[in-house]
């Protein structure tokens, strides 16, 4: 198995233009479930809550839930060693960006500055009145739903709901990533999420090192080195290596 890691770790030090692509499966062991899967939030929360059109008719009963998921149960997760290990990356110059669906604001705690956050982010809120954004934590959510305090419109998490576009600026420096790179560092993802599944693909010329405790849809597709362990463990080997 080492020589599978010790292969990875060169692959990523000969790199010009090495990028990340992450999901959920990187954030589990700071304590956040994923969404899908037997012990995911969807089993457990009805999506709906989620759905751009269900927020608006009832934004009391989604931002009920929103803040339980959110803000009171994620909100004191911490990065763990393997969102470090991708700061570190980039602090030594190995890794130009990092392409994440998650909202968790986990790449950023840990010190990476060039995030590409595909479907937005938890740590801001936005007015879907006048589209002024606030951080998060400087809006209260003892009354809920939240509304804008200057124009008294209803806030909304500013991440992309059921039926709602990805962000412009975030597909297209996404795709510059993905297309532009060398290695590609595939950790905790399925690849079942459209459209954010579809962007490896784009790394047609990429050697594409996989993460992941189960087997996903790029396994067998186009990934080169598979490495089945947690992302932790993983990073940590391959930081060993390099």
């Amino acid at each position: 198995m080492d020589t599978l890691y010790k292969e990875a770790a060169k692959a990523i030090k000969d790199s010009k233009y090495c990028v990340a692509f992450t999901g959920a499966g990187i954030s589990v062991e700071s304590g956040i479930p994923t969404f899908r899967g037997p012990t995911g939030l969807w089993s457990k929360y009805d999506p709906k809550i989620l759905d751009i059109d269900f927020f608006i008719n009832n934004p009391k009963e989604s931002w009920h839930y929103i803040k339980e998921i959110f803000y009171d149960y994620m909100g004191d997760t911490k990065p763990n060693d393997a969102h470090k290990f991708l700061a570190k990356l980039e602090d030594m110059g190995q890794l130009k960006g990092i392409v994440t669906q998650n909202i968790d604001n986990l790449h950023q705690e840990a010190g990476s500055k060039n995030v590409v956050e595909f479907h937005g982010t938890a740590s801001k809120m936005l007015c879907m009145g006048c589209g002024v954004k606030y951080d998060s934590k400087d809006i209260s959510l003892n009354n809920i739903p939240p509304y804008c305090k200057k124009c008294g419109g209803l806030l909304k998490p500013d991440f992309v709901f059921f039926g709602e576009p990805i962000p412009p600026k975030a597909q297209h420096k996404a795709i510059e990533l993905c297309t532009n790179a060398d290695v590609l560092i595939i950790i905790g993802t399925t690849g079942e999420i459209m459209p954010a599944s579809q962007l490896p693909y784009m790394a047609k010329k990429a050697k594409i090192i996989e993460i992941n405790i189960e087997k996903s849809n790029y396994t067998e597709t186009i990934t080169d080195i598979f490495l089945q362990d947690k992302a932790t463990v993983a990073c940590n080997k391959i930081y060993s290596f390099l």
